[in-house]
This record gives structure tokens, C-alpha cells and sequence, in this order.
């Protein structure tokens, strides 16, 4: 097998919604579809669906695995809408507005912002949220969706010293934009994060601080999945990352600033799409009883 970079993708846990919502956002965006949907049987939640879709170039997953975790804030998605690349951006900006607000509720109202000319935050009916935004990036072009990160509560503070820890983790990273709060932002204290942007793998993020009361942290409602290719590799971003050991399990983690990740052999991801059920009921099986994925024995499971 050639080895490659690994590969970030966003995880979306949903009640029983994930191929409803993932239908529904491939209607929403451009240039998006259902890569591949399966079942995992037996799971704790049940039957759980697993659903794998691209919107706009970004690739996410999502799961249907009982109403354990709600989205919130803290993970947003921000959607750039670049009138450099799309020449109808502002038309569509207020188009994908529009469904997204069917049965959702806005955070912050679609307007004119000092950052931008139109900028709303909406969190749909699923309860995922959503930052769209009219950019007219000078320089270097960014993706037109990217995972955003917020820092609240006894965690706010923390962006940036949470960036450059995960830029430490990933070889294949890098610092973007940088911008800091100014003095008279309160309850934001001066030279904390207001916002950034940074690269790992290839997968572009966003983070920020805020200082305002929020009722809400990062939970498991939506997790970064870390596809990796070989065991040695599982073996590092799991010791890397992982901080709380009661959350470990069937390959989830969480690090030390509360954000859930999945370190996955990328072979799942052809077992998910070229098995049998059969072949996916022994895997989901041996996966079940581990906390790190021991990719020689999914190999085994697979194999019968």
C-alpha cells in the first residue's frame, strides 16, 4: 500500500436524521452529493446508519445513532462565498441563507458587518450551525467550507495555544490568519484570538475565543475523523491527542481542550463501501470492544 498524507473529515452525529440532513444539504450547496451510505447493526444505539457526502469539495460523514449528543456553536461550519470565484456570490449567499433558515433559527442576522459587507450565522433545523460569509480574499484563496472552532467558558482563551498544539501534532500544517481582539471588546479580553484560520492536512479550520456566556462546550456531536494508513500511525495521533480516558472508545478520543477526534484506519472506509454485511457485521463486531483501532485485527474480522 503507498502511504499517504492522512485525511481529515468532519463527523456529524445525528438522532435518527443523518441521511435526511445530508440529503438536505447536498440540495443546499453547490457542486454536492451522497458518496456512499451502510449500516452498522447491533451497535449500542441499534442499528446506526453511517452516510458519507461532499458539499461544495468538503468531505463530511455522518451517523444516526440515538439522541445522545446535540449540536451546538462551539463547531460551526463557515462557508466562504468568494465573489472572486462566484461571480453570483452575493444571489447565492442569500439563497443558501434562506434554506437553511426553513425551521432553523439565525444567531446572528444576515446583514452588513465591520468583517463584512454580508455575514449571518444560522443554525439549521437539524441544529448544526452554519457562519456564511461574502469574502473577497486578497491573496491566498481558502476552501469555500471550513470546521470553526470556538473557545467559551474555561476553554475561552485557549485558541490560540489550541492551534499550535494541533499544529504540532500534524506534520503537514500551517498558521493562516491571525487576528487578535482590541483593547474595548469586553467581555473579550485584549490579544485573545477574535479569529483564525490554520491548516492541517489539507483540511482548513477556523478558531476563535469568546468570552460571552455560553451555555454550551465541544461535545461528540461532531468529532474530526483522522484517517490514517497504518498502525504506527493510529499509534501517534492517538497518544498525541488523547486526554480523557473514559472517552475513549471504538476509536473516539478527546483532547485536552474537550474536542472529540476518531483516529480510523482509512481501510474502514473501504469496508464500508466494498463489503459484504456479513464482512461489516464482524468488523463493527471486533470494533466494538476496542478503544484504539487495532487495524490487524479489523484486517482478521474482515477477512472471516
Amino acid at each position: 500500500m503507498t502511504k499517504t498524507n492522512p485525511i481529515i473529515v468532519p463527523h456529524l452525529w445525528f438522532d435518527k436524521a443523518a441521511y435526511e440532513a445530508a440529503k438536505f444539504y447536498a440540495s443546499i450547496f453547490p457542486d454536492s452529493k451522497i458518496t456512499n451510505t451502510a449500516t452498522f447493526h447491533d451497535t449500542p444505539s441499534g442499528d446506526s446508519d453511517i452516510v458519507s457526502f461532499e458539499l461544495w469539495g468538503q468531505k463530511f460523514m455522518a451517523i444516526s445513532a440515538g439522541p445522545f449528543f446535540k449540536f451546538n456553536p462551539s463547531v460551526s461550519f463557515m462557508v466562504n462565498f468568494d465573489p472572486s470565484r462566484e461571480k453570483d456570490a452575493r444571489e447565492k449567499i442569500d439563497k443558501v441563507w434562506s434554506k437553511l433558515s426553513e425551521g432553523g433559527m439565525a444567531l446572528m442576522p444576515l446583514d452588513k458587518y465591520p468583517f463584512s459587507e454580508r455575514y449571518g450565522w444560522i443554525q439549521d433545523k437539524y441544529g448544526l450551525s452554519w457562519q456564511l460569509i461574502l469574502t473577497n480574499p486578497e491573496g491566498e484563496e481558502r476552501p469555500a467550507i471550513l470546521p470553526s472552532l470556538m473557545f467559551v467558558g474555561n476553554k475561552c482563551g485557549k485558541a490560540e495555544e489550541a492551534v499550535q498544539f494541533y499544529l504540532s501534532v500534524f506534520k503537514n500544517s500551517r498558521q493562516g490568519l491571525r487576528v487578535r481582539y482590541p483593547q474595548g471588546m469586553e467581555p473579550n479580553q485584549e490579544g485573545t484570538i477574535m479569529f483564525s484560520d490554520f491548516m492541517l492536512e489539507n483540511q482548513w479550520f477556523t478558531a476563535m475565543d469568546s468570552a460571552a456566556e455560553h451555555k454550551f462546550s465541544f461535545n461528540e456531536a461532531v468529532s474530526f475523523m483522522v484517517y490514517c494508513d497504518i498502525q504506527e500511525e493510529i499509534d501517534y495521533y492517538w497518544d498525541k491527542l488523547t486526554a480523557v480516558p473514559e472517552a475513549e472508545q471504538c476509536g473516539w478520543l478527546k483532547d485536552k481542550y474537550g474536542l472529540s477526534w476518531q483516529i480510523v484506519p482509512i481501510e474502514m472506509e473501504e469496508i464500508m463501501n466494498n463489503g459484504t454485511p456479513e464482512q461489516i457485521a464482524r468488523v463493527t463486531k471486533a470494533f466494538l470492544k476496542m478503544k484504539k483501532f487495532d487495524l490487524a485485527e479489523l484486517q482478521k474480522a474482515y477477512k472471516g
